[in-house]
């Protein structure tokens, strides 16, 4: 049996991505616009639909940035941020001089939790330091609570920016993920559910937001016949080339997200028969995610003492990717001054819990190496 690599999340090409990057090249359309970064952005809002208008941007990252900036964050000013997330949703705020505010996950989709948020912006009132944004995340492609945590955003009137980074083809309530925010982001990073290689998106509700996002991402350049700038700008769009991967993407986004719900059932089926793993699951039909990675918890007190570590470091052992979930960013050392609000949950959900390969492109044989080892560990 081959011992190649069996990573976390693989890039997964489609077969036309190559057509649209061969016309950027055809045409010299190399630059960050063109007709695939037109056309890249249409498939999106069509995709979303909710008359939303997206911007193609460098990375998610420059989109969380660039919301934060529309959205009038100044240093000094404090912002409300889920715990439990990748240091890309919290590091745009410390770029614009404020500062995080991190709050603790609820158990049933491990994202921010509706009850310490509130107890967040209470506590920022009561100083005078009412929040200027609450970033909130779908860890994993797992919507979060969307319904309660706006009703409490729009009770204290604060704006929400939605990293949607993980969640492309996710759904809460049937609505997709990526258009629950006031402004929106969307990651294509070469793991993600679908790639352009390194990529984002912003997602706002109106076409002037997504055109100053467009004017900020572009050095912010006036409509001068020369080199003019009354504000401070970013080179943060999309390439044409990039572009022309999104656009082959967007071709088979929805085989894609079959092929990782798929990849989750797997190992709930796996893993049925063994005390004390839980297969991270959706809490009720509200909720539907595209699995982008599919992840287990562990209850070492039923699994006789085997814990998350034992199994990375079998898997690890066959040459098969695994990860711990994401370490919370209130227990980061670059964070450690910054608040938080919360109890244990997010930190226990770290100790215990861990991410499978959930690659759409994963064959038979990797799933019955990843059999194996798992069967081997818990039968031993």
């Amino acid at each position: 049996m081959s011992n190649s690599k069996i990573w976390l999340s693989s890039p997964h090409m489609g077969g036309s991505e190559q057509k649209f990057v061969q016309e950027a090249f055809d045409t010299n359309w190399v630059a960050p616009l063109g007709p695939n970064v037109t056309g890249f952005e249409d498939d999106l809002e069509n995709y979303l639909g909710e008359d939303v208008f997206v911007a193609a941007l460098s990375s998610g990252t420059a989109a969380l940035h660039l919301a934060l900036i529309m959205l009038d964050v100044k240093p000094g000013d404090e912002v409300i941020c889920q715990s439990m997330t990748f240091s890309a949703s919290a590091n745009p705020i410390v770029y614009l001089g404020a500062k995080p505010v991190f709050v603790d996950s609820e158990t049933e989709t491990m994202n921010i939790s509706p009850a310490f948020l509130e107890e967040a912006i209470l506590n920022g009132i009561s100083r005078g330091k009412k929040p200027k944004v609450i970033v909130i995340v779908h860890l994993y492609g797992m919507p979060c609570k969307v319904d309660e945590v706006r009703d409490i955003a729009d009770k204290y009137g604060i704006p929400i920016v939605e990293d949607s980074a993980e969640a492309l083809g996710s759904t809460y309530k049937g609505k997709k993920c990526g258009t629950f925010g006031d402004i929106s982001i969307l990651s294509f990073n070469g793991n993600k559910i679908i790639t352009t290689s390194g990529g984002g998106a912003m997602v706002t509700k109106t076409t002037a937001q997504k055109n100053k996002a467009v004017f900020l991402s572009t050095q912010a350049r006036d409509n001068a016949p020369h080199y003019q700038h009354s504000e401070i700008g970013y080179n943060y769009r999309m390439s044409n080339i990039c572009a022309g991967i999104g656009r082959g993407q967007m071709e088979v986004l929805d085989k894609h997200l079959k092929l990782r719900r798929n990849m989750h059932q797997f190992y709930i089926d796996l893993f049925s028969g063994i005390d004390g793993v839980t297969v991270f699951s959706e809490p009720n039909t509200d909720f539907y995610s595209n699995h982008w990675l599919s992840c287990v918890q562990f209850d070492t007190t039923k699994t006789n003492g085997i814990n998350r570590e034992d199994l990375r470091l079998a898997l690890e052992k066959e040459n098969i990717e695994s990860r711990p979930l994401w370490k919370p960013m209130h227990l980061q050392p670059v964070f450690s001054d910054c608040a938080f609000f919360g109890s244990d949950i997010s930190e226990n959900l770290f100790t215990n819990g861990l991410c499978l390969p959930s690659s759409s492109n994963l064959t038979d044989n990797d799933r019955e190496r990843i059999t194996k080892v798992i069967q081997t560990l818990f039968n031993a």
